[in-house]
């Protein structure tokens, strides 16, 4: 057996003499948080008939974590809660909403440094570009958790992360330079 060390580092590793550091450098990635509920088990897994609807949620947010060194963790944080279709009635019309099939939480983060980035370049850097390096990992991790739940795995289409954070700018009333 191996000795394997699993403590993160301290800081990223410092340069060497003329060596350049990259602007972006991804530190640590890691499930934050994560919850998958099946409410009406096992009753649902018996009476699905078919694909449940499956509807996502999606946001991001990043935070300083520590002053001064350019430091930041960006979490990814996504839902998806499926529900079973819903009947329709004689002329074709849905009868109501179906029963929740599963909810599915997930915070998938990120601990990033930033090196010579200008001030005006951080947040597109912070809420594009992580979460872009991010989102595979956390369509993986979903999708894993809803097929080990006994459900068709939900894959995630990509995500345009520059329409998000130019919606997010653009309902904040601030001005959207290009991404």
């Amino acid at each position: 057996m191996s000795d394997i060390n699993t403590a993160p580092p301290a800081q990223p590793p410092a340069p060497q003499t003329g060596q350049q550091m990259p602007p972006l450098m991804v530190n640590v990635q890691y499930i934050k948080d994560l919850s998958f509920e099946v409410p009406n088990a096992p009753d649902i897994y018996a009476t699905l008939r078919s694909q449940p609807a499956v509807q996502i949620n999606l946001d991001v947010q990043a935070r300083a974590i520590q002053e001064g060194q350019n430091v930041y963790e960006v979490v990814l944080s996504v839902k998806a809660e499926a529900r079973e279709p819903v009947a329709a009635n004689g002329n074709g019309a849905a009868s109501g909403e179906g029963r929740s099939v599963f909810i599915a939480e997930l915070q998938y983060a990120g601990v990033f440094t930033l090196n010579g980035v200008p001030p005006e370049a951080v947040e597109p850097l912070l809420l594009i570009e992580c979460p872009r390096l991010l989102f595979p990992f956390a369509r993986n991790v979903l999708s894993d958790v809803t097929r080990e739940g006994g459900f068709p795995p939900v894959l995630l289409q990509p995500i345009d992360f520059v329409g998000l954070w130019q919606a997010r700018r653009a309902a904040a009333g601030q001005p959207v330079a290009n991404a």
